[in-house]
């Protein structure tokens, strides 16, 4: 190699030295483009840890939930089943809650944000850590984002809008709805009363069986849907108190059904075309879903077992 080429050669390697000694000593800058997108964490919420919440809806009773083992039970402001799906939804929101934006890192009025009157407050009680308070306030100008704060912090963050309607739950939201707790397929034997006349279903390890009026083998499909649909029913707690719609509505019929937890009934009335039903199971009467009366509707002959098609008179199979 020539003197000047040697010359090139060393003068690019010293430049690629310094640079790589800048590019690994220099000190970052504060504010960076990933530091300023960072979001941080509003609650520090473990969802195994949480052993109470308590939700205040502005002008509604509190709300409040107890851990017992691995089920959440509704305490107030009355004891009730919750929904345990729509409780651990609620939880999940709360422990990846984070912030869009920091508004204010001291804010001396929060009524500006709907902060000094909430729209709601949820208090969530972990094991060892005690209890935290959120803050939800009026939506921003711009729409999309939420004000929220934490009691004792003195911040006032943004949150988006979907978080607050995943959080702000009502007691209708988070009872457990269910008109029977049957594992449908651990139901051996139906009891279908209809206007006095009954039908009695067996399960047997060859199937469903008709036991009354008579002996006779079953359609298997059709008493599972029958008892899918009673396992399923559901209370509308949309719906205005339904006793005096039950009360002269017409009887449909009164299904008891037995499974591996015991026995539990559903009778179910008709008034005009509107379906309303009342359970063994709890208190109160509800409306339904049309689908449940229809189900209790049919009659002996949709559950027997359909014969199979008469061979033709010349001896070959119908088709």
């Amino acid at each position: 190699m020539n003197s000047r080429g040697l010359l090139v050669a060393v003068v690019v390697l010293a430049a690629l030295t310094g640079v790589l000694y800048w590019s690994q000593h220099r000190k970052p800058p504060e504010n960076t483009a990933v530091s300023a997108n960072t979001a941080p964490s509003i609650l520090k919420v473990n969802m195994p840890d949480v052993t109470e919440l308590e939700i205040k809806n502005r002008g509604t009773e509190p709300v409040t939930l107890k851990k017992t083992g691995d089920k959440w039970e509704i305490t107030e402001p009355k004891p009730y089943p919750a929904d345990q799906d729509a409780v651990i939804g609620v939880l999940s929101s709360l422990s990846y809650l984070n912030t869009d934006r920091v508004v204010e890192d001291k804010a001396a009025d929060r009524k500006q944000y709907g902060l000094d009157s909430p729209a709601a407050e949820l208090e969530i009680t972990q094991k060892g850590k005690g209890t935290q308070e959120l803050l939800l306030g009026d939506d921003t100008p711009a729409g999309g984002d939420v004000y929220a704060g934490v009691a004792g912090d003195p911040r006032v963050f943004t949150i988006a809008s979907y978080n607050k309607t995943s959080l702000d739950k009502s007691l209708n939201d988070l009872r457990d709805k269910s008109l029977i707790s049957l594992n449908p397929d651990k139901v051996s034997r139906v009891d279908l009363v209809q206007k006095g006349k009954t039908i009695e279903f067996d399960r047997t390890k060859d199937g469903w069986q008709i036991l009354k009026p008579s002996s006779s083998p079953a359609d298997g499909n059709a008493v599972n849907d029958l008892v899918h649909s009673v396992t399923s029913a559901r209370m509308d707690l949309t719906a205005n108190d339904a006793s005096a719609d039950f009360a002269h509505g017409i009887p449909v019929a009164s299904a008891r059904l037995t499974g591996d937890t015991g026995t539990q009934t559903l009778d179910v009335r008709k008034d005009k075309n509107d379906y309303y039903a009342k359970s063994s199971l709890v208190d109160g009467v509800y409306k339904v879903d049309p689908s449940v009366g229809q189900a209790l509707e049919k009659k002996l002959e949709d559950f027997q077992q359909k014969k199979p098609a008469l061979a033709s008179a010349a001896g070959k199979p119908a088709r």
